[in-house]
């Protein structure tokens, strides 16, 4: 799916550019001296912009681990920052290098730097990329464009363009050794997972410790983003996370860096009935993806508002932008959950949860600058340019400390994904029973006519009300709901995922997408996306796990906490989550964003 948001303001945002330098040369030589090497195309918003832009696109082309992707685009904004800062004659505190520099035109030697550090180390960090190839030459055509030279040109050292190199060395070298294990390719080989693998195309499952994560074994494994996976178990990505050296929160001497306390357990006698009734609630979720059955207002009109780390909202009464009511959005409840269980869960060809959130910033810039050269970030009036370098570091820094405080929970607690409890549950007759939606198969229930008819031969198990699992063709059939054996229950993803190579607890989507909100409420002074109003339509027939939706589905959202919400609420309609991950993430990712927006408030010294 497209992942560009649109809405009454941000559809036909004008991109404007905020920066610029002529690229003229000197006697046949490239200027350096004072920038002018490098100049940005009318049509790009700004420097910052263009390699933000390519940042997206390598990560489409790489192998889809959030925490990596979140690491480089901080580390790339941090780039831009202190290039920024070091040519500002103002308070402005820098990252990694302290530099000051000037300039008879500031902007042109801001282009030729930030272009020269984003190429450099975006090229470093993805030459390990399983498209490394393709990105390379993606990141070397960019720079050919913006500045008429290939990535052999060394430029001088005491250039704008020498500086860009300078900065971006200073990070690579500076970060290396930061926990996140770049040497050794950011795989955690201390790591061993307790339960033995689950191979998800027989039925049940065994599990030493059923509250601890359990890793698939698939016939054929694509990547969320639909890259060739090698054939085996899945191996626990990012399990060392909650060790990387962050950006605003606190590091951990011990545990996670931010410590929610511990999912329902089913070995703790306290919880154990939360447990079983987490599972029961994902498979109710999972009955929902029947078309036909329901018809709901999934506009601001009837949904979203909720209290931080709920679903208790009931909507808005009026946009407050535009003083009127928010217009009713109807939808079939099943395509809207089969909807944002796509959209939200970045898969094919997405650019990662942190990604995601990029792309929605950018719609927020490109509308707030459509019709203004100055816009008031966090109260202050600023350019295009300054603005897209201050979004990206606290937005990217916000997203970075995600990552660290969400997988540093997923590793300390190691907890079980809905696929394993349920099955697990439903093998072991702990599945709590509920008519019509979890019941036990009996000779009645089977008889020849009955609702478990095609489950005859499995008397006394526990049959769900469920999705019934991938289609043999997704572009033409759909599944629906069905009475299964709770055995055989798989989430509602693609055969070839299932379910994230990593513990449960808490959710990465939750953290990322609350952490970003928070950035993008503060810094813009609202809540509400600008107009009041943000949509992303997806087209009838536009779903990848099956034929669907059945007609077009808007997506609105009037705040970015709304947004944020419906990205961690999805993971339960697409089987990934319990509630308790998603409801635990949110407040985590409230905690690191307003944190990271605390510390770029420092840097920015306003």
């Amino acid at each position: 799916m497209n992942r560009r948001i649109s809405g009454a303001a941000i559809a036909g945002a004008l991109l404007v550019a905020a920066c610029g330098g002529s690229a003229g040369t000197s006697e046949g030589e490239p200027r350096q001296a004072e920038g002018g090497l490098c100049a940005i195309p009318d049509d790009a918003p700004s420097v910052a912009r263009v390699w933000i832009d390519e940042a997206l696109d390598a990560i489409r082309l790489d192998f889809p681990a959030p925490t990596v992707h979140a690491r480089n685009l901080f580390h790339l904004s941090a780039a831009m920052w202190d290039v920024w800062a070091n040519y500002d004659d103002g308070p402005a505190t820098t990252l990694f290098v302290d530099a000051p520099r000037s300039a008879d035109n500031v902007d042109a030697a801001r282009t030729d730097a930030i272009t020269f550090a984003a190429h450099r180390l975006l090229t470093h960090r993805y030459d390990g990329s399983l498209s490394r190839t393709a990105t390379a030459q993606a990141l070397d055509a960019q720079l050919d464009e913006l500045c008429g030279v290939d990535a052999s040109f060394t430029p001088g050292p005491e250039s704008a363009a020498g500086f860009g190199l300078s900065v971006a060395d200073q990070i690579i070298a500076d970060t290396l050794d930061d926990g996140s294990l770049e040497r050794s390719r950011y795989e955690d080989v201390d790591y061993k997972p307790v339960n033995e693998p689950l191979a998800v195309a027989e039925s049940g499952t065994t599990l030493a410790d059923p509250d601890r994560w359990q890793p698939l074994i698939l016939k054929e494994a694509l990547s969320q983003n639909g890259l060739s996976i090698p054939a085996g178990a899945q191996t626990f990505i990012g399990s060392n996370w909650g060790d990387v050296t962050p950006f605003a929160i606190s590091p951990a001497a011990e545990g996670p860096p931010i410590d929610p306390g511990p999912p329902p357990l089913i070995g703790d006698p306290s919880t154990t009935d939360e447990y079983r009734d987490s599972a029961l609630a994902v498979v109710q979720a999972s009955g929902v993806l029947q078309t036909g059955l329901a018809i709901a207002d999934i506009g601001p009109a009837g949904h979203g508002n909720n209290t931080l780390g709920t679903d208790d909202g009931d909507g808005y009464d009026v946009n407050p932008v535009t003083g009127e009511p928010y217009e009713a959005n109807l939808a079939d409840v099943a395509d809207w959950a089969r909807v944002i269980a796509e959209y939200w869960a970045d898969g094919p060809t997405s650019e990662t949860p942190p990604g995601h959130w990029n792309t929605i910033s950018n719609g927020v810039s490109d509308a707030l600058f459509a019709d203004n050269d100055r816009v008031e970030f966090d109260g202050k009036a600023v350019g295009r340019l300054e603005w897209d370098v201050k979004l990206a570091v606290s937005v990217n820094g916000a997203l970075h400390d995600a990552a660290i405080a969400a997988w540093g929970a997923k590793a300390h607690y190691d907890s079980v994904r809905p696929i394993s409890m349920i099955r697990f549950l439903g093998q072991n007759g702990e599945l709590p029973i509920v008519p019509g939606l979890s019941e036990i198969i009996t000779n009645e229930s089977s008889a020849p006519g009955e609702r478990h008819e095609a489950l005859a031969d499995h008397l006394g198990e526990i049959a769900i009300n469920a999705w019934i699992g991938p289609p043999s063709i997704p572009e033409i059939y759909t599944s629906g709901v069905d009475w299964i054996r709770a055995v055989d229950w798989v989430p509602y993803q693609r055969p070839t995922f299932v379910t994230p190579a990593f513990a449960a607890y808490v959710s990465g989507h939750s953290t990322f997408s609350r952490a970003a909100a928070e950035v993008l409420a503060g810094v813009t002074g609202s809540e509400y996306f600008p107009g009041g109003l943000a949509t992303h339509i997806v087209a009838a027939g536009d779903l990848q796990h099956e034929d669907g939706p059945s007609a077009d589905v808007d997506l609105q959202w009037a705040t970015y906490f709304d947004a944020s919400d419906e990205a961690g609420r999805s993971r339960i309609y697409g089987g990934i989550h319990i509630t308790a991950d998603d409801y635990a993430g949110r407040l985590i990712g409230s905690e690191v964003g307003q944190a990271a927006l605390a510390k770029a408030r420092t840097l920015f010294a306003h």
